[in-house]
Parts: structure tokens; C-alpha cells; sequence
């Protein structure tokens, strides 16, 4: 019988959460890291039990983990020696170094000014489909790594800050972070990227050249409304087997494009409001998609005090609110971007994480909803595996 193992970082710590197929009854492990921010926890699809794990702290830097038996054990690829640590230890010696490459020198700050290049944590980790010591990782100041010996040494793919762009860029209200990496499932020399707030780019040679990608997309806080950089795009995301078709959450504006991110049009349609930070895509249908609206850019938390996802079956515009389950009064929590995954498993399985710290699963494609885990630190991201 398959398995679902959720990965659940948090501001406090990692937390890994297994059930069966049924997704009933879970176990609750952790925290791994107690007291470290854990910003992304991702399994390598070409080995289920590699989980890698960006860990971060305001004192002691970044550190990435690795488990190699699905989140009993750890090791500091990179540390010399290389040496297992606890849930709960700190390693020791230096370990998995990231370093810019110099170019460009400065990118703008909030005030427009010259703000030099900082490297200050891993947001985002994408193991690659097929080689379990491949990983890519995006981070802040916003820039893409790779590293091709399981974490123990990463590489800047410099191509895109050297994008004619990159000394323009400039952080949003989180700080300038590359926080969405997608690899094209049927094209490795295709990636897209995320940055808020930057916008969308898209290598076709595996990272040696990026091009923007925004035209469609409208930020009326901008001098010129619709630029070719500078838009604050919260996620993205696809079906595998539509690479093609992309969704996006933007900071206002729920958008999709048709051409691999050449255009976009806006699709949000019915939605209460269209500032969100999530976006994800159902495992078996396509044109079914999920996103959770909040209220706006300064007042982080849902619309109403009601925790409601909305799903939309086609593809954008035409939304219903998912309620069953969630509460619909006096909640007033956020959803962060990472926080969201679907299993593959039919019926498909949804899951979020909130900044309250509850983490609630549907096993019904969002028709209802059940709080498996209530009080954890606030949340910061959720991925989910299937396993056989």
C-alpha cells in the first residue's frame, strides 16, 4: 500500500508527517533542528528517502542537510570532516559554501540606490528528476546554485545575473529572493525561476543564457506599470505533463500563460481579492488549480477571517471557495508561498501549512479538510511524497 510522507518546515524547525493511503491517522516526527529556521524540506524524485533541508538562523548562517533514510538521520555535506548530526545538533567546520561570483557587482535597494550582493539563506531547493546528487538552489540576494555531489560543494549558474537586468532588481517587502525553480520534465535545457521582485526568467541552453519573461503582467506600483523586470511574482507553477502552461501568483493578480511564459493574461476572475502567496495544480487534472487569496500587501492574513482555498477547474477565472473542514470565523492567518503541495495518489491529496502552525490535509481534492497537526511554529513550507 502507498505512503504519503509530508515535510513541513517551520520557523522553529523541520517536521516530517506520515500516513497511509488512506491519510486518516498521521505521525508526527520532529522537530528536527529545534529552533532553526528549516525554509524548505525537498525529497529527490530519483531517490525518495534523499531529503535535503535549507536550515538557517540569524547567529550561526546557513547550513543545507541531507538525510539519506527519509528523515532518521542527517549529515552536513560539505563539513570536514563530513560528520551526522542529531535532529536537535548543530555541526561543527565548515560546510556547504555558497559564493557569488562577483557579477554584477551591486543591484538597487528599496530606495533605488546601489545595494552590493549579499548571500543571506537558501529559500528554495530543486533536486533534479533523475540524479539524486543534482540540486538546485535559489536564494537571497537572488541568485541560482547547482550542486552535482549531493550539497557538498555549489556552483553560481551566473548566467542570470548577468542577465542584462540583474543591477536593476530590487527586493520586495520579504527581501530579493529567488524562490520558485522549475525544470521542464520533457526539456532539461528548460528552467524557469522566480524572483520577487524581479519577475519570471527562462533559460532553453540548462542555465548559460535567461530571458525575462513578464509581458502581460502589470505592477501599478512600478514607474512603468508593465516593464520588463521588476514585477513581484510570489510562485509559479505547472503540471508535468503541460510544461507549456504555467500559473502564477503575483503580488495582485492570479495570471496564466499558454506559451511557456511568453505571455500572460490574468485569470482571477471571481476571487474575493487577488493577493496571495501560494499556487498549485492538481496531480491528475490539469486545468484544476488552488490558491489562497488574503487580504493585501499589508495586512497578511485571509479575507473576511475566513480560511478558504479556492479551486478553479478551468484553468483560471471561474473560482469556488473550499470551506469544509477550515474555519470560517475569526482566523486570521496567512499561507506563505512554499506552503502548499498535492500527493499523486487518487483521489489526490491537498495540503497547506499556516503561519499559525496548523497543517491541514484534504484527501478529496479540497472538497474537505482535516487539521493534521495544530500549534506548530508558523509554517514556511510543505512538500508532500508519495511512496510505494
Amino acid at each position: 500500500m502507498s505512503r504519503v510522507r509530508l515535510l513541513a518546515g517551520t520557523k522553529k524547525g523541520g517536521f516530517v508527517l506520515t500516513s497511509d493511503a488512506k491519510r486518516e491517522r498521521w505521525r508526527i516526527d520532529g522537530p528536527l533542528f529545534g529552533g532553526w529556521e528549516i525554509y524548505h524540506m525537498k525529497a529527490s524524485p530519483a531517490d525518495p528517502n534523499r531529503i535535503f533541508a535549507s536550515q538557517s538562523n540569524g547567529w550561526f548562517g546557513q547550513i543545507i542537510q541531507r538525510s539519506d533514510d527519509g528523515g532518521k538521520t542527517w549529515s552536513t555535506p560539505g563539513s570536514e570532516p563530513e560528520e551526522l548530526v542529531s535532529s536537535q545538533g548543530m555541526p561543527q567546520g565548515e560546510s556547504n559554501k555558497f559564493v557569488y561570483d562577483g557579477v554584477p557587482g551591486t543591484h538597487k535597494w528599496y530606495d533605488g540606490t546601489p545595494h552590493p550582493w549579499e548571500f543571506k539563506r537558501v529559500w528554495h531547493l530543486r533536486p533534479s528528476l533523475d540524479d539524486p546528487d543534482i540540486v538546485y538552489a535559489g536564494v537571497e540576494d537572488a541568485a541560482l546554485f547547482r550542486s552535482t555531489d549531493g550539497c557538498k560543494t555549489w556552483h553560481e549558474i551566473s548566467g542570470l545575473r548577468r542577465h542584462g537586468s540583474g543591477s536593476d532588481w530590487q527586493p520586495g517587502a520579504g527581501g530579493m529572493c529567488l524562490h520558485t525553480i522549475l525544470v521542464d520534465p520533457t526539456n532539461g535545457q528548460r528552467m524557469y525561476v522566480a524572483i520577487s521582485a524581479a519577475g519570471v526568467f527562462r533559460t532553453d541552453d540548462a542555465g548559460k543564457t535567461w530571458r525575462a519573461i513578464n509581458r502581460g503582467l502589470r505592477s501599478d506600483f512600478m514607474p512603468d506599470p508593465e516593464a520588463d523586470v521588476g514585477h513581484c511574482v510570489h510562485r509559479i507553477a505547472m503540471h508535468a505533463s503541460r510544461p507549456s502552461v504555467l500559473f502564477m501568483q503575483k503580488h495582485y493578480d492570479v495570471m496564466r500563460s499558454n506559451d511557456a511564459g511568453e505571455s500572460w493574461h490574468e485569470v482571477s476572475g471571481n476571487l474575493p481579492c487577488d493577493f496571495g502567496f501560494p499556487i498549485e495544480v492538481h496531480a491528475h487534472e490539469p486545468e484544476t488549480i488552488y490558491v489562497v487569496p488574503i487580504k493585501s500587501d499589508s495586512e497578511h492574513y485571509v479575507h473576511d477571517g475566513k480560511l478558504r482555498v479556492y479551486r478553479s477547474r478551468t484553468g483560471g477565472n471561474e473560482w469556488e471557495a473550499l470551506t469544509k473542514g477550515l474555519p470560517q470565523k475569526d482566523c486570521y492567518v496567512n499561507v506563505l508561498r512554499e506552503a502548499m503541495a498535492v500527493d499523486s495518489l487518487d483521489p489526490c491529496g491537498v495540503y497547506f501549512g499556516t503561519t499559525g502552525g496548523q497543517v491541514y490535509a484534504s484527501s478529496d481534492g479540497g472538497d474537505s479538510w482535516t487539521p493534521i497537526v495544530r500549534d506548530l511554529p508558523a509554517v514556511l513550507s510543505v512538500e508532500v511524497q508519495t511512496l510505494s
